[in-house]
């Protein structure tokens, strides 16, 4: 399947390459300057009834591009100018009544927003509109001229991507990117521009495997499928799945069909399963959530493990997706993804397994129109072949980020974050030196 997203790449090496130099350098900047230029507020959004977090929720400065995302945890980290004292939070998630609050009803800290759950039975009248489910996915695939951003614009946004063996953190690298995003109406592709990059690695739980992704923020950047509907539905490969409708839901008071989706039994590719969810009015889609149909373990393997030990198989488990998106202004843009995978390493002559796990995840956190429609230079380009993890090197403290939204990160990074922290100390008042 030459099309399919290759995003994982496994590398054995004995020993850990030397720092990065050029990716050093960009922690050498001044960490003071943000200081009083933003108020940051910090919560956690839940189901009312449940009181269950909510996993990527958006939290939007009303009128503005400023956001960012719930993490695993439902936790969140707002950062809103500092200059700005007024105005409103528009929190909203999928199949839940959209709630708005009011900025100055926040606190700095344990800010606690719960939303109702709004679904509604899919019903004869609904059905109306469209003839069947595929139908409708092809309309919306041919209306994103209409429905999306149809200007050049430049979007920041935060990546971030985990690596876990089994329930251990190894290794977290993230970045500050500007993307360069044409018209969904254009087959030019988007470009990606590194702005600040920072890992923490923890080699000792490696044995001696070099887990790496491949393809960084061009992973997440690729799932937003109205811009690169080739990934999963070509005008040939549409035909190769099944469509159904699976309910409704309402999304900011509109109507919003759920379709399920599931490639054909006589269909051997590895192909995709999951769910659209499409507004019913305009006919555009505002969230997929899906994954691949591992039809066979050794043929999806060969789609993302591009080197790997000679005594070991690899094999993916679970590779999961999901795109977000957000509307301003009547038009609709990519606003949040995430990848989930998951392998498991069958190893020769050895009892156990090893299973591993990565993520990756890439939120916008503000964008503007391109209007001098430049692109940054070629070399300046991030290739979409590069691994996040060997262009960024040491962790700063988290207030380097500045005025940036980010993904709050789950407790359990940050105790890594901290023992890794502890871990460089010890090793460095020993005289030995750093990894």
């Amino acid at each position: 399947m030459k099309n399919s997203i290759y995003i994982a790449t496994f590398i054995l090496v004995c020993m850990i390459g030397t720092t990065n130099l050029r990716a050093a350098s960009l922690f050498q900047q001044e960490q003071t300057m943000q200081d009083n230029s933003f108020n940051q507020f910090k919560g956690e959004i839940m189901d009312s009834a449940t009181k269950k977090p909510l996993i990527f929720a958006t939290l939007t400065l009303e009128g503005s591009n400023i956001s960012t995302v719930t993490n695993t945890e439902g936790e969140f980290a707002l950062k809103i100018p500092s200059d700005v004292t007024e105005g409103n939070i528009v929190v909203s998630f999928l199949g839940y009544k959209t709630k708005t609050l009011p900025l100055s009803s926040f606190t700095e800290e344990d800010n606690e927003i719960y939303l109702d759950v709004f679904v509604t039975e899919l019903s004869e009248v609904d059905l109306a509109v469209p003839n069947n489910a595929e139908q409708l996915v092809r309309e919306t695939l041919k209306k994103k001229g209409e429905n999306y951003f149809e200007d050049a614009t430049v979007m920041t946004a935060f990546y971030r991507e985990t690596i876990k063996k089994r329930r251990k953190n190894v290794s977290l690298s993230e970045a500050v990117v500007n993307i360069y995003k044409t018209p969904y109406t254009s087959k030019r592709r988007d470009a990606v521009e590194l702005y600040k990059a920072r890992k923490s690695t923890d080699y000792s739980k490696l044995d001696t495997l070099a887990f790496k992704l491949q393809g960084g923020p061009f992973n997440t950047l690729f799932i937003d499928i109205m811009k690169y509907p080739e990934y999963i539905f070509t005008t040939e490969s549409i035909s190769d799945y099944n469509f159904n409708f699976a309910g409704s839901t309402r999304v900011n008071n509109q109507l919003v069909y759920i379709v399920n989706f599931k490639q054909k039994k006589n269909i051997l590719n590895q192909l995709y399963q999951g769910k659209l969810f499409i507004n019913a009015k305009d006919k555009i889609l505002t969230s997929a959530i899906y994954s691949l149909n591992i039809t066979d373990k050794r043929e999806a393997a060969k789609l993302f493990v591009r080197r790997k030990p000679s005594n070991a198989e690899v094999y993916p488990n679970e590779v999961a997706y999901r795109v977000d998106y957000r509307e301003k202004n009547g038009k609709w843009y990519y606003g949040y993804s995430n990848v989930l995978l998951e392998f498991k390493i069958d190893w020769d002559k050895r009892l156990f397994n090893s299973v591993y796990s990565m993520s990756c995840e890439m939120a916008i956190t503000d964008w503007e129109k391109n209007v001098t429609n430049q692109l940054p230079k070629y070399k300046q380009r991030l290739k979409s072949s590069i691994i996040l993890g060997d262009e960024a090197i040491g962790f700063s403290d988290p207030d380097f980020w500045g005025e940036y939204n980010i993904i709050e990160p789950e407790k359990s990074i940050e105790s890594a974050i901290k023992k890794i922290q502890r871990q460089l100390k010890r090793s460095k008042s020993s005289g030995e030196s750093k990894p």
